[in-house]
């Protein structure tokens, strides 16, 4: 069984309103996630900040539309960013692992999901991307990554130092970097969209 948790618990701040309900094109953001995920996993988790936005976006998103099914949940702890969401997801996946996407990155590509899925191996806790052979911590994109549920216990302790930089997680556990090789899997999938200015990316 394969999950995924899509994070839409941000403030928007530098885009002036919700990301993932803003339509691009033809459809609010999320949904180009939502469809890229189709038949390449079994359960989606879609973590939201607060009841009133997971009503919202349940208004948009129809289950029945997709191929695996959808739970709309809220961030278990606020205002400390990804990382309680990734939390919140990881503790609601029926799976061992979940590959991790925020709203905002439209670009993503079956094949990059199927390309992580694909190294998972052994005892490795994280399956995560990186640009650079140089520095590939420095250099990683750890909200596009696989992780799996046994660091539940190492994201709540960093959560309860207020710890809340993502890569302070793939510092303390087995994790497998990929390299983003502009083949398989391509440098403009990572584009995400923050600001009004952005919207020109998304092609």
């Amino acid at each position: 069984m394969k999950s995924g948790i899509i994070l839409c618990g941000g403030q928007s701040r530098r885009m002036g309103r919700d990301k993932g309900s803003l339509i691009i094109k033809d459809k609010p953001m999320i949904k180009y996630i939502l469809s890229t995920l189709n038949n390449e996993i079994d359960e989606a988790i879609i973590v939201l900040n607060d009841s009133e936005r997971i009503d919202r976006y349940m208004e948009f998103i129809n289950p029945d539309d997709y191929s695996y099914s959808v739970k709309f949940i809220e961030d278990k702890i606020k205002n400390k960013g990804p990382i309680s969401g990734i939390l919140t997801g990881l503790e609601n996946i029926s799976s061992q692992y979940a590959i991790v996407f925020p709203c905002d990155s439209p670009n993503v590509r079956k094949n990059t999901i199927r390309t992580l899925f694909n190294e998972i191996t052994g005892d490795y806790q994280a399956i995560v991307p990186y640009h650079n052979p140089e520095n590939k911590l420095k250099t990683s994109e750890p909200l596009h990554s696989i992780y799996s549920k046994n660091i539940i216990p190492i994201i709540n302790d960093l959560i309860l130092k207020d710890s809340l930089h993502i890569k302070g997680i793939i510092e303390k556990i087995e994790t497998k970097f990929v390299l983003i090789d502009n083949k398989k899997i391509l440098k403009k999938e990572f584009e995400n969209l923050n600001r009004p200015e952005d919207l020109k990316i998304f092609d």
